[in-house]
């Protein structure tokens, strides 16, 4: 039986982790795979080999909820942290028009839509849309991700999506105890009650859990190496803590704690943040596939045309009101209005909630309780599918998806840092300079660079320069403390594979080497192309030359006419797409591509004879 056990906790991991790394590698949305995976493991194989399914009832019995529960808490937690108050002041009036006035939309059609298409008693329909209002992290994140929205609907989505999964589990749970009381008609003065009661309470404990908290790492009475852990500690307790007074205020409190110390500026959270995003990857991983191998086939079965009409209403008449009704007299323009009414994909919350309410409704008897798990995993589905399949083609025809990041922000302003910077614009790229310097930003201006005159560490600097188009960070100063500390300070930004420094140069590998190899980034060009050999062949009249590599003029051409002084720097391929030389990547230049290299200067009536 232990063994048992053992392979079916190590299956969730292992196929949680595989859906999140096949959806990274082929562009997919990752709730998909896991569904599928879950589906897969658990209905599917128990049909065909009842023996050797996956069946987390039976690996987790009476503590699977409770797992569940807590899971969802640190979700929204690490959400929470991820949220800017700065964010607000282009569409603060939004984002409480869309919790309020959009989730009423949400919840009146989708229970109407429910009672009428798929034969629902009227509690039931009504928990039904309670449940459906949520949206949620785990599904948003991953969209806005790989559809790169424009700020304002990025913002949007993400305050919605993350604000709106506590009020959702809230609603849904005192629609859920009026369902239970049988007292539904006359329920709508115990509901908002019951809100306003919830919000409160969630609110004031996830103040006092943040503020406890910042009080105990301000004043330095946690180690460095318990910080992670006691935070993760508080997390639970503040759950824990607020739903005792209140059920499922405890969501709340989690999201309004981790707003609360994603936003204060008294101490650094980036390594609680780091914890906590590696945590709810592993979360939700994991959850997804539980909650979708406790489906059963038979769980299908009264599924039909009208649950069809169902998804159409809340997909095609719900999300599109919603959004009207929150928006008017915005700033937002049609196609930003028109991309959010396609955008409200369902996810955790929705499925841990349904799974809930749906025991707790057949351990009281409700005749229609098995319907709650089938709708809710139906709709969770096909969102997906729709949003996350098309949201990326529908942001391109609306103009309202950024480009496929391929800018540079470059840390120094100096003579070759220039020269460099201005190739990258003359080819089209976003380049922004940044220097605590003035007169290299001033030569780098008159030049026609955007420059940015601010420590690159500090906060500042990353709350006001725009990363909307830049993709990549080139340290280029003489100081390699500084430049790894750069790429450490935009590592959670822009990718830890798209953050670079010179090589300090003159170091053995191992402890001899000045910066430890998991503190620093990349390294460009070559191992011992430091600071100094760029002054150096920049002094003797070398310069940043653009190339195009043909079938006549193939980089064997190219090397043996500048001569082996040639270092190459970047790629451009034929996409757009830019590749960076460093010392642990070796690319070969195409013919097609354009090679950006460091050359000394030769005839250039001999360079075209030769290129044909």
């Amino acid at each position: 039986m232990s063994e048992d056990l053992l392979i079916g906790l190590a299956s969730i991991i292992v196929l949680g982790i595989s859906s999140q790394w096949l959806a990274w590698r082929f562009q997919l949305p990752s709730i998909l795979l896991m569904l599928l995976f879950g589906i897969i493991a658990g209905p599917l194989l128990c049909h065909f080999y009842p023996d050797q399914c996956l069946n987390p009832d039976e690996i987790f019995g009476e503590l699977l909820l409770p797992i569940v529960s807590l899971s969802v808490a640190v979700i929204l937690f690490e959400g929470g942290l991820s949220l800017r108050i700065s964010e607000l002041r282009s569409v603060g009036s939004i984002i409480p028009r869309l919790i309020t006035i959009g989730t009423l939309v949400t919840w009146v059609i989708g229970s109407a839509a429910g009672y009428y298409f798929l034969d629902l008693k009227l509690d039931v329909a009504v928990l039904l849309g309670a449940i459906l209002v949520v949206s949620g992290p785990t599904v948003i994140l991953p969209i806005l991700r790989h559809v790169r929205p424009v700020s304002q609907i990025s913002s949007v989505l993400k305050w919605e999506g993350i604000v709106i999964d506590p009020i959702g589990a809230i609603l849904a749970v005192i629609v859920f105890q009026e369902v239970l009381g049988g007292s539904l008609e006359d329920a709508t003065g115990n509901i908002a009650i019951g809100i306003v009661k919830t919000i409160f309470i969630g609110a004031a404990i996830g103040l006092i859990g943040a503020y406890f908290l910042l009080i105990m790492l301000k004043r330095y009475w946690i180690p460095d190496f318990l910080q992670s852990a006691m935070v993760l500690m508080m997390v639970i307790a503040v759950y824990t803590i607020s739903d005792h007074f209140q059920e499922e205020s405890g969501l709340l409190a989690a999201t309004v704690m981790g707003i609360v110390l994603g936003n204060q500026k008294t101490i650094s959270v980036r390594h609680i943040i780091e914890f906590k995003e590696n945590l709810g990857v592993l979360l939700v991983s994991c959850l997804f596939i539980v909650l979708a191998a406790r489906l059963h086939p038979s769980d299908w079965d009264e599924l039909g045309l009208g649950t069809i009409i169902f998804l159409l209403v809340l997909i095609f008449v719900a999300r599109p009101l919603a959004v009207v009704l929150s928006t008017l007299g915005s700033s937002l323009n049609w196609r930003e209005r028109a991309f959010l009414m396609c955008v409200a994909p369902r996810g955790i919350v929705a499925a841990a909630v349904s799974s809930v309410f749906a025991l707790r409704l057949a351990d009281a008897g409700h005749p229609q309780a098995a319907q709650l798990v089938p709708l809710t995993f139906m709709v969770i589905l096909v969102t997906v599918v729709i949003y996350g399949l098309g949201a990326f083609p529908l942001a391109r025809r609306l103009q309202v998806s950024q480009p496929n990041p391929q800018g540079f922000l470059i840390m120094g302003s100096h003579p070759w840092a220039r020269s460099i910077a201005s190739v990258l614009m003359e080819k089209g790229f976003k380049v922004i300079m940044v220097d605590t310097g003035r007169v290299g930003l001033i030569a780098a201006r008159n030049a026609g660079l955007d420059t940015f005159q601010a420590s690159i560490l500090s906060r500042y600097a990353l709350d006001e320069i725009n990363l909307g188009e830049i993709g990549r960070l080139l340290a280029l100063t003489p100081n390699n403390g500084a430049n790894s500390l750069a790429a450490l300070h935009f590592a959670p930004y822009l990718g830890r594979a798209n953050v670079y420094q010179l090589s300090p140069g003159g170091e053995e590998s191992g402890r001899k080497e000045e910066v430890s190899y998991h503190l620093r980034g990349r390294i460009l060009f070559g191992s011992d192309i430091t600071f100094q050999y760029m002054i150096e062949r920049f002094r003797l009249g070398a310069i940043v030359k653009a190339t195009n590599i043909t079938e006549k003029f193939d980089f064997k051409a190219f090397k043996d006419y500048y001569g082996p002084s040639v270092l190459p720097l970047f790629l451009i391929n034929p996409t757009g797409d830019v590749i960076v030389f460093t010392t642990d990547a070796t690319t070969k230049p195409e013919p097609g591509q354009t090679l950006i290299s460091l050359v000394d200067p030769v005839e250039e009536n001999n360079l075209s004879a030769t290129n044909g």
